[in-house]
């Protein structure tokens, strides 16, 4: 009974004829907001991005107190950032304390940039339509 469940769960149901028709027009505003930069379009992430896109550096402090944010909530955007490659991390010692400084990477850069364009397509054609 088991085997037959797996089997049923693995096969794939055939497309209706409206899904067909759905997947060949072009791209709708709706999938079109659904394709946005996810790294990106996290509100934190995107208020990260656009300090930094604003600024040539910042440390975690300054970020955290422009963007009223708790440390850890920073911390983990800041490393998604960092792990997609939008944001360059250098750690340092100021005497004893440690300094965190952010900057803006090349890619993000272009991310930033790509995802804007994306945001004003997207409200061009919502205003059109």
């Amino acid at each position: 009974m088991a085997a037959k469940s797996n089997a049923a769960r693995t096969q794939r149901p055939e497309r209706s004829d409206a899904a067909t028709e759905r997947a060949k027009r072009p791209a709708t505003t709706e999938t079109q907001a659904t394709n946005l930069d996810r790294v990106i379009h996290e509100r934190t992430r995107l208020a990260i991005i656009s300090a930094l896109a604003v600024n040539a550096s910042l440390t975690f402090n300054d970020l955290k107190g422009l963007l009223r944010v708790t440390d850890g909530n920073l911390s983990v955007h800041a490393r998604k950032l960092e792990d997609a490659g939008y944001v360059e991390c250098t750690k340092s010692f100021n005497g004893r304390v440690p300094k965190t400084e952010y900057r803006l990477s090349a890619a993000g850069k272009r991310a930033l940039e790509k995802y804007l364009d994306h945001m004003e397509a997207l409200i061009r054609v919502t205003r059109e339509g």
